[in-house]
């Protein structure tokens, strides 16, 4: 069948009710479409058949996991162009129900049946979350997620992250153009947390969800504090140690692997929460705020770093990302920054100030991107070409999804005012000190 290609594109833009502005190149190495775009690559059959038994992007994640579809070109120009067809035909348009009403998507389907070959559902690739009946946020399902997203190894991020070893958005006070770097960037993000903690010698911060220590590091190194930090992670625990011990840090710093929900030895001056809060879930979420207020010294302060998304119409037609729920942060949710704010306020906190740093994020995960290009074959060596796919993926798509303000990150900086009024903030707006 040397016209695969062809009848490829044939089908998806009738699929789709739009021409595709990518090129495709099938199994067959035929080849169609817009000369000089990027070329959606469709190594295998075996693409239209996870397609067909999984419509939409879980199937289409499962055929680039499995190596089953590719991309050559740029590949940020490829996610945005694919991006656009799905945002521009409307949330209605992409459920699968609403779709198969019109005769030309069920003509196309039936194209696609007769070409993908043998009517057999792929096995989901192995990097998939297979998936325990239970509640979700418990601690025990906590600590298989956290598991499955870190305990990749720490080899792997040290590729992907660079020295800093910080897995959270970057505050780029100079970008790369002007002669700033991943290293610089991360840096003064933690200065900035630091600065808004407003941390001073003697101090005691507990930093939940530590990651590799970084912060716990920078605070007890730069501002003279004690730190606890707690993490799920073993790997991540083991690595902080070592790195608080080559520090000499380990009379002011104890890393435990250990849920927030059970430190029970404040309060503490401050707490910084660095891109943890999206594991906590919609349902646990005030509970979170409340076990962080009751951890906190009166007048102490609270920062909170979290990814945010869009707020919806309707609220309660909210659905996980399939591709992030399936390979990547398992039971992780996002909130509106406004369900953010408001749910610190019922616990009780002062929200002092919001800062949206979105675009920081888009300039990091390009960073970080670029690492992994950089190291491909030792990722792969590491993790496994499928693992390595799912992060190469995950962590462009976000870096577009940030630049088109599909999701936004925020740091909330919130203090448990005493009931005299007293914040101990200072007069003028983020002086943070």
């Amino acid at each position: 069948m040397a016209d695969a290609a062809l009848r490829l594109q044939g089908l998806f833009e009738q699929l789709l009710g739009a021409p595709l502005p990518v090129r495709i190149r099938a199994w067959d190495g035929s080849q169609a479409g817009p000369p000089g775009a990027p070329t959606l690559v469709v190594r295998h059959r075996r693409a239209l058949r996870r397609l067909l038994f999984k419509p939409g992007e879980l199937g289409l994640a499962r055929a680039w996991v499995a190596g089953d579809l590719d991309v050559e070109g740029d590949l940020y120009s490829a996610l945005d162009l694919l991006a656009g067809l799905i945002w521009e035909r409307g949330e209605d348009a992409r459920t699968l129900t609403a779709a198969l009403r019109d005769p030309e998507v069920r003509a196309a389907v039936r194209g696609l049946v007769r070409l993908a070959g043998p009517p057999l559902p792929p096995a989901p690739p192995r990097e998939e979350v297979r998936r325990v009946r239970g509640h979700l946020h418990t601690r025990r399902s906590d600590r298989r997620a956290i598991s499955h997203h870190y305990d990749v190894g720490n080899d792997f991020y040290e590729l992907v992250l660079g020295p800093s070893m910080v897995y959270s958005c970057a505050y780029w006070t100079a970008p790369e153009s002007e002669g700033g770097t991943l290293e610089d960037a991360q840096r003064d993000k933690l200065e900035l947390v630091s600065r808004k903690l407003g941390l001073r010698p003697g101090q005691r911060l507990l930093d939940v969800g530590c990651g590799w220590g970084s912060m716990a590091i920078h605070a007890a190194r730069e501002h003279g504090v004690s730190v606890v930090g707690v993490t799920l992670s073993q790997e991540q625990a083991a690595y902080a140690r070592k790195r608080v011990a080559d520090e000499g840090l380990t009379d002011r710093v104890e890393i435990r692997v250990q849920d927030y929900r059970d430190v029970a030895d404040g309060p503490y001056d401050a707490i910084s929460s660095i891109g943890m809060a999206e594991h906590v879930g919609a349902e646990r979420y005030l509970e979170y705020a409340g076990d962080l207020y009751r951890l906190l010294k009166p007048g102490g302060r609270l920062l909170n770093h979290q990814i945010a998304r869009r707020p919806q119409q309707d609220e309660s037609a909210y659905s996980v990302d399939e591709f992030i729920d399936a390979y990547v942060f398992p039971d992780g949710e996002l909130a509106p920054i406004g369900t953010t704010v408001t749910q610190l306020e019922r616990a009780g906190f002062e929200v002092r100030d919001v800062e949206s740093i979105r675009e920081h994020y888009a300039l990091t995960l390009r960073r970080w991107v670029a690492n992994l290009e950089a190291g491909w074959d030792r990722a792969v060596q590491l993790t496994g070409p499928g693992r390595a796919r799912v992060w190469r993926l995950y962590m462009a798509a976000s870096a577009l999804s940030f630049e088109r303000n599909r999701i936004g990150v925020n740091q909330v900086l919130a203090v448990k005012t005493p009931d005299r009024g007293d914040s101990g903030m200072p007069l003028r707006a983020r002086t943070w000190n």
